[in-house]
C-alpha cells in the first residue's frame, strides 16, 4: 500500500494533490509513498503561526519551553521504535537510524538542560554583563535578547529526516518561535510520522509547528524581517534561495549548512601500527560507512604523511573489505543503500569527476557483495581514491561526492597538510589525530579561520570521543566559505539565531525590571523577615537586609592564618607587607572576610535554605586592616526555578568597611526550597 504523505497547515492534515511525486524504496526500488502536488495557503499558514503559535510561545517562559522540550524528547524515545521501522525504506540501517533518531531525541534533551541551565526563568535573556557609562552608575546598558515575532522556515536535507528536524526546532522553539517544516521529499515519509507524534503528544501549543510535504510555492517571496530561514543542502540551492529577491529586500535571516569537503589529517607524530594510527583508520572508515557516506560531516579528503599513504590505504581498504553490504533489516549489515537511485547516479558521477585526478584503489561498483534480496536498490560499495597530486588537482578539492567515497593525499609536513585541507575552501569540519599538542595548535591557528569545528582524537580521548561526524548540540554546527557560513546549534548561541539582540540603556531600577535581575544601584527591598526563613517563591527581586558590624583585629588575622595554614607574608609580616604596593601593611585574609560576612547575614536554624551551592565574580576590591570594621548588605539578585520542590536564589553579597568603602563583592549562590 503506498503511502500518503500529508501536509500539516494551519492545524489540518492535508492529502498529498495531483502532482505528488512518487517516493522509492532504496532497498527495493518500488514506489512506497507519494507526497506534494496539495494547494497549500501559505499566507494562511503564516498567518496561523503568527497568530496563533508565537503568541503562545512567547507567553511562556524559557524554563516552561525547556520542559516543553524535555516531555517531547520523552514521549518521541518511548516511540523511537516505530520511527526505526519506517526509516529502513530509506536504506539506513539500525545504526543510521540511532545516529538520526537517538541524536535528534538526544539534541531535544540537550536543549532542555540548557534552557534550564544556562537560561533565565523568564522572557527576557541577558546577554553579557552590564556597561557603565558614569561615575555614579545611575545610567548603565544591557545588551539583551528577544524572541522575534514572525516564523522560522526550516528546510531539511534528506539523509536525517529526524535528527535535520529536531536539531533546529530544539533551539527554535525555546527561543519561542513557531516554525514550519519543510523536510526533502524523498524521506519525507519519516519526518511527517515524527510530526504527527509531536502534534498527537499535545505538548506544542497549536501553531508552534507546521509541516510542508513538497514544494514550498512562493512562501519565501511572504517572509518578513521578524521571520528566519534555516536552511541544509547544496551550495547551489543555497545560494539560490539566499538570492530570493524578498529575502534580500528584507533582510530575512538565512542561516545555511551546506556542502562541505571535509579533511581527516593523520599527524605526523602518528606510526603506523600505533593505537592512534588505528584510531585513524577507524574514524575514516566509520564516516565512509554510517549513513552510507550521506553525511554532511563525512570526511571526504584523507590527509596523512608521504610515507604512511601505502600504509593508511592498506589498512582502510582491509577494513572496508569487512563492512557488509545490503539490505539494512539483516543483523550483520553495516552499510545500507543510498536515499535513492537518482541519488546513486548524482555520487557515481561526482566519483567519475574525482576520478580525473585520482585512482580509485577500492571498490567496484560494478561488482560487490550484497546481503538480502536487493537486486533493485541504491547500493553502492565504499569507493576509496588516491590523488597522488593533490596540490595541481583542483576537483578533488572542489567535488562532494555526497555518499560512499572519499580520498586518500599525501603531505610533505604539517603546513602542507593544513593547506591542503583549507583548500576545502570552508569546512563543516576537520579532524586531526595526534598526540602532539604544538600540531593541535597549529591547526586551530592555521585551518581554524577555515573550518567550523576541529575535532582531535588520540588514545587518551578515544573512550569518549564522539566522532568526526557527530554534530554535537553544546557546540556550532556550520562552517565558512562553502559550508554556508551559518552556526546552527551551539548551545544558546543556536537559540539567539531566533532571537532579536536589543542594547537597552537606562536607570539600575528598568534595568531590573526589564530583566529580572536586580542591578546595584537599584531601589532595595527592606525584607519581612530574614530572606534565609523565606521560601523560594516568597522572595522577590531586590529582597535586601544590613547586616551590623564586626571589628577585624589581629588576633582574629593570626588566629586564621594558624588554623588554615595560610600564613601568608602580608597578614603575618609587617614589614614584608607594608613593602607590597598593595598593601599598607599587614592586611586580613580575603577569605577571613568571606568567612566572616557569612557569620554576619546567616541565620542558623533550619530553614528553606537546602544548600549554598557556590559563588560567582568574587573581587576584592580594598584591603581591611586591623582594627577596621565590617557589614554586609545581602540582596536578592535572580530567582532561578530548577524543580517544582526547589529553585536557585543568586544573591548579591557587598562587603564594607566602617567608612562604607566597599571592600569585597560577590555573588552567593543557594538552593531554597520553593
Amino acid at each position: 500500500m503506498t503511502m500518503k504523505v500529508h501536509s500539516f497547515a494551519a492545524g489540518a492534515w492535508i492529502a498529498p494533490g495531483e502532482g505528488a511525486r512518487p517516493i522509492h524504496s532504496a532497498i527495493s526500488g518500488k514506489v512506497i509513498a507519494e507526497a506534494g502536488g496539495s494547494a497549500l495557503d501559505f499566507g494562511q499558514m503564516l498567518d496561523f503561526a503568527k497568530s496563533k503559535g508565537g503568541p503562545a510561545l512567547r507567553a511562556m517562559g524559557f524554563h516552561d519551553r525547556a520542559a516543553m522540550l524535555k516531555q517531547l524528547a520523552l514521549y518521541l524515545n518511548e516511540r523511537r521504535d516505530a520511527l526505526y521501522e519506517i526509516s529502513y525504506d530509506t536504506g539506513a540501517t539500525l545504526g543510521d537510524h540511532r545516529f538520526d533518531i537517538d541524536g535528534g531525541i538526544g539534541t531535544l534533551f540537550v536543549y532542555s538542560s540548557k534552557g534550564r541551565r544556562e537560561m533565565p526563568d523568564g522572557n527576557v535573556y541577558l546577554d553579557g554583563g552590564l556597561e557603565r557609562f558614569g561615575r555614579e552608575g545611575s545610567f548603565l546598558g544591557q545588551h539583551v535578547a528577544v524572541p522575534l515575532q514572525g516564523v522560522a522556515v526550516h528546510i531539511n536535507a534528506f539523509n536525517f529526516p529526524v535528527w535535520g528536524m529536531l536539531e533546529k526546532l530544539s533551539p527554535c522553539l525555546l527561543a519561542g518561535v513557531p516554525a514550519i517544516v519543510k523536510p526533502a521529499t524523498a524521506t519525507s515519509y519519516v519526518t511527517e510520522a515524527a510530526v504527527r507524534m509531536i502534534l498527537e503528544s499535545g505538548l506544542l501549543p497549536e501553531g508552534a509547528v507546521q509541516f510542508i510535504a513538497g514544494s514550498t510555492g512562493d512562501l519565501l517571496d511572504r517572509l518578513g524581517p521578524q521571520d528566519v530561514v534555516s536552511f541544509t543542502g547544496s551550495a547551489a540551492t543555497g545560494t539560490m534561495l539566499r538570492a530570493n529577491p524578498n529575502i534580500v529586500a528584507n533582510a530575512v535571516r538565512f542561516v545555511a549548512e551546506q556542502d562541505s569537503l571535509n579533511a581527516s589529517i593523520l599527524g605526523p607524530d602518528v606510526a603506523p601500527g600505533s593505537p592512534a594510527f588505528d584510531i585513524f583508520i577507524k574514524e575514516v572508515h566509520r564516516e565512509m560507512t554510517v549513513k552510507a557516506g550521506q553525511k554532511c560531516t563525512a570526511v571526504r579528503r584523507i590527509i596523512v604523511p608521504e610515507a604512511l599513504e601505502q600504509a593508511v590505504i592498506e589498512a582502510l581498504s582491509l577494513r572496508l573489505g569487512q563492512t557488509v553490504i545490503g539490505d539494512p533489516r539483516e543483523k550483520e549489515v553495516r552499510m545500507g543503500a543510498l536515499v535513492s537511485a537518482a541519488q546513486k547516479d548524482e555520487v557515481l558521477a561526482k566519483a567519475a569527476i574525482i576520478g580525473e585526478e585520482a585512482a580509485r584503489v577500492f571498490g567496484d561498483p560494478d561488482d560487490f557483495a550484497l546481503v538480502g534480496n536487493v537486486d533493485r536498490g541504491a547500493f553502492l560499495p565504499p569507493l576509496l581514491y588516491h590523488c597522488a597530486e593533490p596540490d595541481t588537482a583542483t576537483k578533488v578539492h572542489e567535488t562532494e561526492a555526497f555518499g560512499p567515497v572519499s580520498t586518500v593525499m599525501p603531505y610533505r609536513d604539517l603546513a602542507h597538510a593544513i593547506e591542503i585541507a583549507n583548500r576545502g575552501a570552508g569546512s563543516l569540519v576537520a579532524s586531526v589525530v595526534t598526540e602532539s599538542g604544538e600540531v593541535a595548535r597549529e591547526v586551530v591557528m592555521q585551518a581554524g579561520p577555515l573550518h567550523g569545528r576541529l575535532y582531535f582524537n588520540n588514545p587518551t580521548s578515544a573512550a569518549e570521543a564522539t566522532g568526526h561526524g557527530a554534530p554535537m548540540p553544546h557546540m556550532i554546527h556550520g562552517g565558512p566559505g562553502r559550508a554556508g557560513g551559518g552556526e546552527e546549534l551551539g548551545g544558546v548561541r543556536g537559540v539567539l539565531h531566533y532571537m532579536q539582540r536589543t542594547a537597552v540603556q537606562g536607570s539600575p531600577d528598568l534595568l531590573t525590571a526589564i530583566g529580572g535581575r536586580w542591578v546595584p544601584g537599584a531601589a532595595e527591598r527592606p525584607a519581612p523577615a530574614h530572606p534565609f526563613t523565606r521560601r523560594f517563591g516568597e522572595l522577590s527581586i531586590g529582597e535586601t537586609i544590613h547586616t551590623k558590624s564586626r571589628e577585624i583585629t589581629l588576633e582574629d588575622i593570626e588566629h586564621f592564618a594558624h588554623f588554615t595554614g595560610d600564613t601568608f607574608y602580608a597578614h603575618m609580616d609587617e614589614d614584608a607587607a607594608a613593602a607590597n604596593p598593595f598593601f599598607p601593611g599587614r592586611v586580613a585574609h580575603g577569605y577571613l572576610l568571606l568567612s566572616f560576612a557569612a557569620g554576619l547575614f546567616v541565620q542558623p536554624d533550619p530553614g528553606p535554605v537546602l544548600a549554598n551551592t557556590g559563588l560567582d565574580n568574587l573581587r576584592f576590591l580594598m584591603p581591611v586592616v586591623p582594627g577596621d570594621s565590617l557589614k554586609v548588605r545581602l540582596t536578592v539578585k535572580q530567582k532561578t526555578r530548577r524543580t517544582a520542590d526547589h529553585g536557585e536564589v543568586r544573591w548579591h553579597v557587598t562587603l564594607y568597611n566602617q567608612r562604607d568603602e566597599v571592600v569585597a563583592e560577590y555573588e552567593l549562590l543557594t538552593m531554597n526550597a520553593y
